[in-house]
């Protein structure tokens, strides 16, 4: 049985190189920022009375949301594979680029794992329903998603 409280991921998460080193970046902030909390704390405890010390309190709170940060980061780092994209671009894969049209309008779109996903930005998680309808998809192909305001035709129009 699993703790709900502990951080799961897949057995294996792909993130692009970029996303890998920003997460061990990321990883180094927060154990810098764990220390200096951590102080904080400490200082606040020597103070007295924990029951009405806000400095305390609010060390605590911190603490932990780092904690929390940082346990799902190395999580997600642990099982991380980088990205290798086979170098081919006859088909959608996991790291593609791929344009589409649909509705006489053009997107592109990054496909992702879902752990780097963000729309705003055109990366587009594999599990989502567009970026699962185009991997493995070729040059040209039509694919159909639904979504709550019906059924969307995209076509693929380029793919690198």
């Amino acid at each position: 049985m699993q703790n709900s409280k502990t951080a799961t991921v897949p057995e294996v998460v792909y993130l692009t190189k970029k996303t890998f080193q920003e997460y061990e970046v990321e990883v180094d902030r927060l154990q810098a920022e764990h220390s200096i909390v951590m102080k904080r704390l400490i200082e606040a405890r020597e103070m007295g009375d924990l029951s009405e010390n806000g400095a305390y309190q609010y060390a605590k709170f911190e603490l932990a949301a780092i904690k929390r940060k940082l346990s799902r980061l190395r999580a997600i780092l642990s099982q991380a594979q980088v990205l290798q994209k086979s170098g081919t671009t006859s088909s959608v894969e996991l790291g593609s680029t791929v344009t589409v049209l649909a509705n006489k309008k053009t997107a592109t779109y990054t496909i992702v794992s879902q752990h780097e996903a963000d729309p705003s930005q055109q990366t587009i998680s594999d599990k989502s329903p567009l970026g699962n309808a185009l991997i493995g998809k070729k040059l040209q192909s039509v694919v159909t998603v639904a979504s709550p305001r019906g059924n969307t035709s995209y076509t693929i129009t380029a793919i690198a």
